[in-house]
């Protein structure tokens, strides 16, 4: 399972990613904090203790995990040993822990929670990539399909799969979609008139389901087409047509077993949702030592 090296993956700024880690821990805290550790454990105890993986996966979340620990207490010591974009195996020490007990016990629940599902998305995505790899040049690429709250950790997380990232919201580029052209009137006259309305940096994609759409899409200019549910043979049609003068993604009914197909028709991007909004969390849990 191939991912992005550790080492080119920049994290996240702390400045974006505490924030959604306090508010996490605000909602496990409540009205009184953790009352189950405060009343057993002595306010003087020391954990030393190891986040493992249960099962195989890819590494996302680590930074999120760190600053848990380090939210409830700054005393509590994080060595990441296998950061974002590692492979792990059963067993495979993540993250070492060391510091006041009660620290660890609280913090614990929203680290794993954040480790687990972040670590999920990278893994789904990289059984992506592995399995595009082979066929053709196509980059795997995230959608705006997201969990409300953690955008920026999943599509960090998609990264640290080796995948790549589409817009990050409404704002940052201008996609078409069908229902955009309907009210619109057309594609043509919806193209032109993000044209005329957006700033000259910003990138116009258009959704086509047809080769007769694209064509009209390609005759006004569109930087990229999303080619929606189209078969193979479809998609080679349309790369055809394309031919380099836009960016041509595919999307629709994506998985491990179809992707190897949908690259084989030379697209440049595969836009899957799952791979954020349904991946499942890779096994990792807490052991003191």
């Amino acid at each position: 399972m191939s991912t992005s090296s550790p080492s080119t993956l920049s994290p996240l700024p702390r400045l974006l990613v505490e924030p959604i880690v306090r508010a996490a821990l605000l909602e496990d805290l409540g009205r009184a904090g953790d009352i189950t550790t405060d009343a057993i454990v002595p306010a003087d105890a020391r954990l030393e203790g190891v986040i493992a993986a249960r099962q195989a996966g890819v590494v996302a979340g680590t930074d999120a995990a760190r600053i848990a620990f380090e939210l409830i207490d700054p005393a509590v010591s994080v060595t990441v040993e296998r950061g974002e974009g590692a492979r792990i195996a059963p067993g495979d020490v993540v993250i070492r822990l060391s510091g006041p007990a009660r620290a660890i016990l609280t913090a614990e629940r929203v680290a794993l929670n954040l480790l687990c599902r972040m670590s999920g998305v990278a893994t789904a995505t990289a059984s992506l990539v592995e399995a595009a790899r082979p066929h053709g040049k196509a980059r795997i690429v995230c959608t705006r399909k997201t969990t409300p709250g953690l955008r920026a950790l999943e599509k960090h997380a998609v990264r640290a799969g080796g995948g790549s990232n589409h817009r990050f919201g409404l704002d940052d580029a201008v996609l078409i979609k069908d229902n955009h052209v309907a009210v619109a009137g057309g594609i043509v006259p919806a193209i032109e008139r993000a044209r005329a309305n957006t700033g000259h940096l910003v990138k116009i994609e258009v959704e086509v389901d047809t080769l007769d759409q694209l064509a009209e899409a390609l005759s006004v200019g569109a930087d990229a087409v999303l080619l929606d549910n189209m078969t193979p043979d479809q998609l080679a049609r349309a790369v055809a047509m394309i031919d380099g003068r836009a960016i041509a993604e595919a999307s629709g009914r994506i998985t491990r077993e179809t992707v190897g197909a949908v690259a084989a028709s030379g697209v440049d991007l595969i836009s899957c949702g799952w791979i954020t909004h349904s991946a499942a969390i890779i096994d990792l849990g807490l052991d003191a030592r």
